[in-house]
């Protein structure tokens, strides 16, 4: 009678050990999913698309645009708070800003010039319109106008196109 107890012991923690077995064998193919899937599909492979062809950007020639160089983001160190005028009223306006620049080289020159990318950018923003900044679209209508501003500018200074985007990092309109 106690080695029939015993038997049972011995079945019901084979039972839990086959479950666990298996619950561990999930969880090793699942492992092994996710690293094939990030090493496959990371967009580094050359089954991806590249960042620029995806956005539609363009060169001169019609071609799509291949970035070049290492993407440096360079913060600017003050928010740009300003007026603007509205149809009702005037708007308090505070925009914190980004540029994203590729190479080192770019890099050096953005940081060299940020007394000069704050003016050109304060006069753009401050030239914008309240009932306009309400919209999503015309946000991305005062960033396309800043970035050409501010490109125009930096080419007349540096010789060379400097920033390639002026991203929004805070959006406050009061």
């Amino acid at each position: 009678m106690a080695e029939d107890n015993e038997l049972k012991i011995a079945e019901k923690s084979g039972k839990k050990k086959l479950i666990l077995m298996a619950g561990g064998g999930v969880a090793l193919i699942l492992i092994a999913a996710a690293v094939i899937f990030f090493v496959f599909f990371d967009g580094s492979g050359s089954s991806g698309t590249s960042s620029a062809g995806a956005a539609g950007g363009t060169t001169a020639d019609g071609g799509p645009q291949t970035p070049t160089g290492t993407a440096f983001y360079v913060p600017l160190p003050r928010p740009f708070i300003f007026n603007v005028p509205g149809s009702s009223r005037d708007r308090l306006v505070q925009i914190r800003a980004q540029l994203l620049v590729r190479g080192s080289n770019n890099d050096t020159l953005a940081r060299r010039h940020i007394p000069l990318i704050e003016g050109v950018l304060l006069q753009t923003f401050s030239s914008a319109n309240a009932d306009d900044l309400v919209t999503a679209a015309g946000k991305e209508s005062l960033r396309n106008k800043a970035l050409s501003d501010l490109q125009q500018e930096l080419l007349q200074v540096t010789g060379t196109v400097v920033v390639e985007e002026v991203l929004f990092t805070g959006f406050v309109m009061q």
